[in-house]
């Protein structure tokens, strides 16, 4: 039986960012951090793929939050990548918006982000 595998972009609701800010942050969350999965896990890369892509978007609201999750993921095997912003509109340069997680094997990834709200 294959495992299930999904992406979970994490978005910080705790800094004002807009709508489409948000959205563009999470799309770079994906992005950056399918690449980074390709490079390293590529099988499951491909199965997440066959398998429809099956993303999740979640949201912290405090940066205590933010740094734990990313602190457990760096714990972790489950590939991830911290978007920092480039700071032309919204937030200043370097201000982390967003987390990409996976694609990896949900089991895995629910471990650590189980107790997020949906955004």
């Amino acid at each position: 039986m294959e495992k299930d595998i999904k992406q979970v972009i994490i978005l910080r609701k705790n800094i004002g960012m807009g709508t489409g800010k948000l959205v563009a942050q999470g799309s770079h969350a994906s992005l950056m951090s399918f690449i980074h999965t390709e490079k390293i896990y590529p099988e499951i890369a491909k199965k997440w793929l066959a398998q429809g892509e099956t993303k999740i978007v979640l949201k912290v609201n405090k940066i205590e939050e933010f740094e734990d999750l990313k602190n457990k993921l760096k714990r972790s095997d489950i590939p991830f990548q911290v978007v920092k912003d480039a700071g032309q509109t919204q937030v200043p340069p370097g201000t982390e918006t967003a987390i990409g997680i996976g694609p990896y094997y949900t089991d895995e990834i629910n471990k650590i982000t189980s107790k997020l709200k949906l955004l």
